[in-house]
């Protein structure tokens, strides 16, 4: 199938890559911020660009402009090295939340028959949060 196809998963209709597809991706460069709020809580920020480690295949993707907002959650774990490094490692997992088109002039979530970002974020954390409570995530 291709990448705009239409495709059904548990009776939920997406496009994009098919499930069970793999992408690895290197974050050259990657700038983190983060500044303390709490004792245990930081807010934080990363930017890269990010790059294939090999190329996508002829006609596959997503087009040029297209924009995703996605949410994640998120395991980091650090280990000092020196005074100034830190080797870091996440894993989690990250939701689709909405997407936008290189012609649209709104995202996904903005139009009138679509499920508003809001609820999508409520609808996610809750579903989350059950499983952990059931002992399935």
């Amino acid at each position: 199938m291709a990448f705009d196809d239409l495709k059904q998963f548990k009776g939920q209709a997406y496009s994009g890559m098919a499930i069970g597809g793999t992408h690895v991706w290197e974050y050259p460069n990657g700038v983190w911020q983060e500044q303390k709020v709490a004792p245990d809580r930081w807010n934080f920020s990363f930017w890269s660009e990010k790059k294939r480690v090999h190329k996508a295949p002829a006609g596959s993707g997503a087009l040029p402009g297209t924009q995703y907002h996605w949410f994640i959650l998120a395991h980091q774990r650090v280990r000092k090295l020196d005074p100034d490094t830190y080797e870091t490692v996440m894993e989690g997992v990250k939701f689709k939340v909405a997407h936008k088109r290189p012609f649209w002039r709104a995202w996904s979530t903005d139009y009138p028959d679509q499920e508003p970002e809001r609820e999508i974020l409520i609808r996610i954390l809750e579903e989350q949060l059950n499983e952990m409570k059931n002992g399935v995530a």
